[in-house]
């Protein structure tokens, strides 16, 4: 996904004994203060940690420091100050007569129906990384909410409930004070980065409508995205009501409680409420101060259960849309990914089958669950198939997706569905749920929400791996350049362009995880793909870089018209992204596209891997954004999988569109690997793999197939493409050339035989009397030239 405009990168590196000290230390202090009182968390992004404990008449501060040079001291400061509270957690259980206070409900889970073994998945993991990846440390895990958000990041929360005091346009309106919406690369257009009030006093509000009794547990909140500003709030105060005419004020104790705020404008910082919760319909955020150099903006999140309306008698038909898929609905770190696709090959151990294409920096192991009824090779005339999902470590709906899809084909597999039983005898189905493992144990730590929008995104190298594969658009364009220069073709290609040696080189500036995938590419002959990221609602479809280095512009394959319907099949059937009457997610309207856009028309990438994939191998490669939310809250993952299901599916199934064949030898019947497939009026070819056969995507229409192998006289057929939801056999059967049988013969020392003695007597009078012919000419030019003069 783009980081609207900026480069934002990540970096963390190792821990070092001072680190492991400080957090023995932290761990200590919340145990005490567990014990002993109320308490509040306030992670500053910088490496410092921050425990308060909170009195009615004093906040102690205790702040623990990581340092390099492995040691931690405790700085203790004192204040008199009763009402400033830090983002976390009021002691206050005073609430408004207005409104009303809960217990607890007990916590609810889905489980999925596996085994929870925890088994390695392969017995040579190497145990020194999983202690150092997973050593329980108490900031490895991501603070867990006891309710969920409302949805405003998500879109769930619509614009019609958002309101505010006043703004200062329509592009900084209440709509766009969404936590982690983006803004554009112009300021001053309908798509700003926070909602901004239009006056710089107290009295401002942001109002947030949750429609239904709801409650309140805490907020989130966020600073401007924006190039050109600057603008975040550094406190803030709360208030409830049912009615929005009269309001209650969160309280601290006997004084109305104000929030610390945030320090920039990217990092989200927590606010949580008392333990007697507040329960009411509606909740606002007042500023009071903000950095002096700004203005009052502010992107937010609002954390609530809602709640039973008591005066609905229709309260039971007001249930939320989700799925009666029984999936493992949660995100998996790394440890439980593995165990739940452990728990899949134990399920259905004679349709899956796990492996590894390698290791991540951190030495994380980049798993692929294999989904075919003959796992574990490649069956002749079958497609290979693949999902490429966590990218961008912190882009987490894919991963979760994929890892839903390997339970549910599991699962109906059993049950008999037809439809997924015919895709797995008929497809062999590759599905990788962490491009970039190290990224998102780095946002996982954090939290879904408080993740921020680049954390995790990049490697753990500060790689973005999206521009990270070898740039072999300027390696076509360049050749095509020289033969319009030279009228020369003998350097012209228009597939499996070769990687470029300098990049391929070991000083290369190449993620581990990228050598891996492009190995993976080359080792299995893929036809489809597709590459899940988040942070939008669109596909985009290659070619993804432009040629003349323009921010954006609309740079087509010769395969546009397919890819466009590649797009199209996903596009049309994901549930949120056709709803017409959805609103965007950051600073583009991409419904004007009927939600797909060619990626270069987006925004310009060197260097993506689906035009890698293209340019270097058979296969055909979009890439998918499936949500607003980049990092959505578990209690929205069955949602997200109802919305792509059927989307995840279908796409699948387009590997089956087009030509497929086997390309023999006439003679031995032996199949021609390396064979060049030419279809006519489409500049871009593909070949054939070891056993001969091959598979061209195309859309239905007859065409003009030429296919030709060194060695062999080329050979051209008709052959037309079907509308119906299975490819078009089209085999080819090659003979060998005069030169390449003689060569064979000879070789062997064999007997030439007449027929190819005649041939090749055939073939030297033809050349005899061509370059005769070619003689005769020139002399008579000559003779014309001479006559003339």
């Amino acid at each position: 996904m783009w980081d609207g405009g900026r480069l934002n990168c990540q970096y963390s590196p190792g821990m070092s004994e001072g680190t492991v000290m400080a957090q023995a230390l932290y761990f200590t202090f919340v145990l005490s203060c567990l014990i002993c009182g109320s308490y509040g968390l306030v992670s500053s992004g910088n490496g410092t940690t921050t425990v308060r404990s909170v009195d009615y008449n004093k906040t102690t501060t205790v702040t623990l420091t990581e340092r390099r040079d492995s040691t931690t001291k405790p700085n203790t400061t004192q204040s008199n100050k009763s009402t400033n509270l830090p983002a976390v957690r009021l002691t206050s259980t005073t609430t408004s007569k207005l409104l009303t206070t809960t217990t607890r409900p007990p916590k609810t889970t889905t489980t999925a129906n596996y085994s929870s073994n925890t088994e390695d998945l392969n017995e040579g993991i190497d145990k020194k990384v999983e202690k150092r990846v997973w050593n329980k440390e108490p900031e490895d895990e991501p603070l867990e909410l006891e309710c969920p958000p409302l949805g405003l990041e998500s879109l769930r929360v619509k614009d019609t409930q958002l309101r505010a005091s006043s703004y200062k346009r329509q592009g900084l309106g209440p709509h766009r004070g969404r936590l982690n919406i983006q803004s554009g690369i112009e300021d001053g257009d309908i798509y700003d980065g926070a909602w901004c009030a239009q006056y710089e006093d107290k009295k401002q509000w942001l109002e947030v409508d949750a429609r239904r009794p709801t409650r309140f547990t805490g907020v989130i909140l966020q600073g401007r995205s924006s190039i050109w500003s600057w603008d975040f709030i550094l406190t803030y105060k709360v208030q409830f009501s049912n009615d929005t005419l009269v309001w209650q004020p969160a309280m601290n104790g006997t004084k109305e409680a104000v929030f610390e705020g945030n320090q920039d404008t990217e990092t989200p910082v927590l606010a949580l409420f008392n333990e007697s919760a507040t329960v009411a319909r509606y909740i606002r955020i007042n500023p009071q101060s903000w950095y002096e150099n700004g203005t009052i903006c502010l992107r937010v999140e609002v954390l609530g259960c809602t709640l039973p309306d008591p005066n609905n008698i229709y309260a039971w038909q007001q249930t939320e849309q989700g799925t009666q898929d029984k999936l493992d609905f949660r995100h998996h770190n790394y440890k439980e990914m593995k165990k739940l696709m452990k728990s899949v090959t134990e399920a259905c151990p004679d349709i899956t089958h796990i492996y590894s294409i390698g290791k991540s920096h951190m030495g994380l192991k980049m798993y692929v669950m294999e989904i075919s009824d003959h796992p574990g090779k490649h069956e002749l005339g079958e497609p290979e198939f693949r999902y490429v999902a966590g990218m961008h470590g912190n882009e987490a709906l894919g991963r979760e997706l994929l890892l839903n899809l390997m339970q549910y084909i599991c699962q109906e597999y059993k049950l008999g569905n037809q439809r997924i039983v015919r895709l797995v005898k008929e497809t062999r189905i590759h599905l990788l749920p962490s491009m970039n493992p190290d990224g998102y144990e780095m946002a996982f730590k954090k939290g879904s929400e408080l993740a921020e929008w680049a954390l995790g995104r990049y490697s753990y190298q500060g790689i973005d791996m999206n521009h990270n594969f070898a740039d072999l658009n300027k390696v076509m364009w360049d050749a095509i350049e020289f033969d319009f220069q030279n009228n020369d073709k003998s350097k012209l290609i228009n597939h499996y362009i070769p990687i470029p040696e300098y990049y391929t080189s070991e000083d290369a500036f190449v993620a581990l995880e990228t050598r891996a995938v492009i190995n993976w590419m080359q080792n299995i002959p893929f036809v489809l793909s597709a590459n899940l990221h988040g942070g939008e609602l669109v596909v985009t479809y290659p070619f993804d870089r432009t040629e003349d280095w323009a921010p954006r512009d609309d740079t087509p394959t010769p395969d546009n018209s397919f890819f466009r319907w590649l797009a199209t099949v996903y596009a049309s059937t994901n549930q949120v992204m056709s709803n017409p009457d959805r609103r965007p997610c950051h600073n583009e309207n991409f419904q004007r596209y009927n939600n797909i856009i060619n990626g270069a028309n987006w925004h310009t990438v060197q260097g993506s891997m689906n035009d890698f994939s293209y340019l270097h191998t058979n296969c055909f490669d979009v890439t998918v954004e499936l949500s607003c939310d980049k990092f959505p809250h578990a209690s929205e993952l069955p949602i997200e999988w109802e919305n792509n299901k059927e989307s995840l599916l279908i796409y699948m199934e387009q590997v089956h569109r087009g030509l497929k064949g086997v390309i023999r030898d006439k003679d031995t019947e032996a199949g021609i690997a390396d064979a060049i497939i030419k279809v006519d009026d489409i500049d871009h070819h593909i070949r054939s793999v070891a056993d001969g056969d091959y598979w061209r995507l195309l859309n239905p229409g007859e065409y003009e197939v030429t296919v030709s192998a060194e060695g062999y006289n080329p050979s051209t057929r008709m052959c037309r493409v079907m509308y119906e939801h299975y490819p078009t056999i089209c085999d080819f059967r090659l003979t060998k050339t005069p030169k390449q049988r003689l060569k064979e013969i000879l070789a062997k020392g064999g007997k030439i035989p007449k027929d190819l003695q005649l041939r090749l007597r055939q073939l030297r009078l033809r050349k005899l009397r061509a370059s005769t012919k070619a003689i005769n000419s020139r002399r008579a030019a000559a003779s014309r030239k001479a006559r003339g003069s």
